[in-house]
C-alpha cells in the first residue's frame, strides 16, 4: 500500500434517526458520484423475514433517486429465492410489488467481469443485467452472517451481485467446478475478490448505506428462522468508501456493552469475519481510517 493510501481518511456519516427520513438525510451526503441509470442493491430477504429493512424506507430511497431500480440476484441455496419465479413470489410476500418492479439481475443469465489481482479469482460471473446500470447505491441491513460472520456493504455486493448458479459458486466454492463450501479467512478473501470486481466495474460511481437495526446473528437469508437480536439498534451509516463504512459499522457494534455484544461478536470472530476488512484493505478498496460525522 502506498503512502497516499495509508494516509487517506474517509468520511462516514452517521445518524441515530432510524427512519426513512434518516436514510434520505445520509443519502444526500454521499450521492455525488451517482448518475445515469442507477441500481439500488438490496438484500430483499426470504419470505416474511422479520429483520429486513422496512419496505417504506426502500420505497422512499428509490423515489429520491431518479432513473433507479431495486436489484437482486437469485440464490445458490434452494430457498424462497432459488428460482426467478419463486424469487418474485418472495418479493410479493415482502411487500416490494406494492411500489416497484425489482430487477432480478441474473434472470436472463450471467456474464463474467474481471477480478484484477484477486486472491483466488480471475473473473466473477454477475447477473447480466448489472451491465445495464451506470451507478450503484448499496443499501444494506448490517447484521451477523452464518458464513461471513457479519454482512455489511461488502457482503451485499460480493454475494448479492454474483449470479445464482455460477457467480455464487465462484464465491462460495472457489470455482464453478467446486463442490465444497469454503469457510473462514479464504471465504472472506473470495468475497473480497468479488466485491472488488463490482467496485472496479462501476469505477467509483457507488455509495454505501448500512442500517444498524435488528442485528440478528443470522443473515436475512435465514428468514423467519433468524435468531432474535440480542443487541440494541444503533443507527445508519453512509459513505462513498465501502471499507470505511463497514469498518465504522464494526467499530460502533464493538462499543456495545459486553452482554449485548457477546452473541454478535462470537458469530463474527468464530467465522474470521473481521478478515473481510483486511481483504478490502489488501485490495485497496478504501480506507480503514475515517472521520465519523453525525447528521442530526
Amino acid at each position: 500500500m502506498d503512502r497516499r493510501e495509508e494516509d487517506k481518511v474517509s468520511t462516514v456519516y452517521f445518524t441515530k434517526d432510524l427512519s426513512a427520513a434518516g436514510v434520505l438525510k445520509l443519502y444526500e451526503k454521499v450521492k455525488q458520484n451517482i448518475s445515469g441509470k442507477v441500481a439500488i442493491k438490496l438484500h430483499t430477504g426470504e419470505p416474511n423475514g422479520p429483520n429486513i429493512i422496512p419496505r417504506e424506507w426502500d420505497e422512499a430511497l428509490q423515489k429520491a433517486i431518479p432513473n433507479s431500480t431495486i436489484v437482486e440476484t437469485n440464490t445458490l441455496y434452494q430457498g424462497g429465492r432459488y428460482t426467478t419465479a419463486d424469487h418474485r413470489k418472495a418479493l410479493e410476500v415482502n411487500g416490494f410489488t406494492k411500489f416497484t418492479v425489482v430487477d432480478i439481475m441474473d434472470e436472463d443469465g450471467e456474464t463474467p467481469i474481471p477480478v484484477k489481482d484477486g486472491y483466488w479469482l480471475k473473473e466473477l460471473h454477475v447477473g447480466k443485467h448489472m451491465l445495464n446500470y451506470d451507478s450503484m447505491v448499496v443499501f444494506t441491513h448490517f447484521k451477523g452472517h452464518a458464513m461471513g460472520g457479519f454482512g455489511g456493504s461488502m457482503k451485499n455486493i460480493a454475494i448479492g451481485c454474483a449470479g445464482g448458479q455460477i457467480g455464487k459458486k465462484e464465491v462460495h466454492m472457489g470455482s464453478v467446478e467446486g463442490t465444497e463450501w469454503i469457510t473462514g479467512a479464504k471465504f472472506m478473501e473470495l468475497m473480497g475478490d468479488s466485491a472488488k470486481a463490482t467496485c472496479d466495474h462501476f469505477k467509483g460511481k457507488m455509495c454505501f448505506i448500512n442500517v444498524l437495526r435488528r442485528m440478528s446473528v443470522d443473515c436475512d437469508c435465514a428468514g423467519t428462522s433468524a435468531a432474535e437480536p440480542t443487541c440494541r439498534d444503533i443507527g445508519i451509516l453512509a459513505s462513498t468508501d465501502i471499507l470505511a463504512v463497514d469498518q465504522a459499522s464494526i467499530d460502533l457494534v464493538y462499543k456495545l456493552p459486553p452482554e449485548e455484544l457477546k452473541d454478535l461478536k462470537e458469530r463474527i470472530e468464530s467465522r474470521e469475519g473481521l478478515h473481510q476488512l483486511e481483504a478490502m484493505e489488501h485490495h485497496k478498496m478504501g480506507s480503514r481510517k475515517y472521520n465519523l460525522v453525525e447528521v442530526l
